[in-house]
């Protein structure tokens, strides 16, 4: 694996000023990320995961600190330029699927290169290879409507996809999905990662979903609480565990101070 970090993110703070109230989101995270890995962030809720999510796929900037994405420094950068860099090099799934529901599964896959000012024929080429490679082959025509959950999370996944993004960012990928079809969107992403060597970044809060991953952050009130290694399901239950009978000790501790 190249031991040039992709993500390096060098002392991390978020704070929203909601007026007369400041509330910090991140405070002081740092986090160095490689090509090839599958790291999964999780967190209980108010953790911090999502924004750190937001900042890694550059659709915020941080208030302090500094974020280098492929050894350019993108935190100070404005609303356009970090939309071209999302555009170039980050692709997203989310848990809601975020289709076109008037458009086929091939436009819709066809839009970041509409972005990308693309001529029609690449697009179109380069859409079906990825819903190809996604498993969508002979559903290319199909409207979101037409799909079952499962396919439609492909069809955003190739999406994400189709402009050979260097990271993907997968926020809750199958927290709408049933436990056999949330079991083959994460086989494709194990796939994905594995012969595409595509960096792969997914936040969740459930251990059997971040079992997928072969690493594991542990976010807790903005700081990042523990960087783990695993191996699988076994490992991944076991440190989840570990790292709840932490933060409870902590809260208990905050709490008597």
């Amino acid at each position: 694996m190249n031991s040039y970090p992709i993500i390096r993110l060098e002392d991390i703070h978020k704070v929203y000023d909601l007026g007369e109230v400041k509330i910090p989101a991140l405070r002081g995270v740092s986090l160095d990320v490689r090509p090839g890995e599958f790291v999964a962030i999780m967190g209980a809720s108010g953790s911090g995961k999502s924004t750190l999510m937001n900042l890694i796929g550059c659709l915020d900037r941080p208030t302090a600190g500094r974020y280098f994405l492929e050894g350019e420094d993108v935190a100070g950068f404005s609303s356009a330029e970090r939309a071209r860099i999302r555009n170039r090099k980050i692709g997203f799934v989310f848990q809601q699927f975020n289709l076109l529901a008037r458009t086929s599964g091939l436009e819709n896959v066809e839009l970041p290169m509409l972005y990308a000012a693309l001529p029609a024929p690449q697009r179109h080429e380069r859409a079906r290879a990825v819903l190809r490679l996604v498993g969508l082959e002979g559903r290319e025509d199909h409207h979101p409507s037409q799909l079952s959950g499962g396919q439609q999370q492909r069809v955003a996944i190739a999406r994400a996809l189709v402009n050979n993004p260097a990271i993907l960012l997968a926020d809750e990928p199958t927290g709408n999905l049933d436990t056999r079809t949330s079991g083959e969107i994460m086989e494709l992403l194990e796939r994905l990662n594995a012969q595409q060597n595509l960096l792969v970044v997914l936040v969740t809060h459930e251990a059997d979903i971040a079992a997928h991953a072969r690493r594991i952050v542990f976010m807790r009130d903005g700081r990042l609480l523990r960087d783990l290694p695993v191996g699988g399901r076994a490992d991944v239950l076991e440190a989840v565990h570990h790292v709840l009978a932490e933060a409870a000790k902590l809260e208990t501790a905050d709490a008597a101070e």
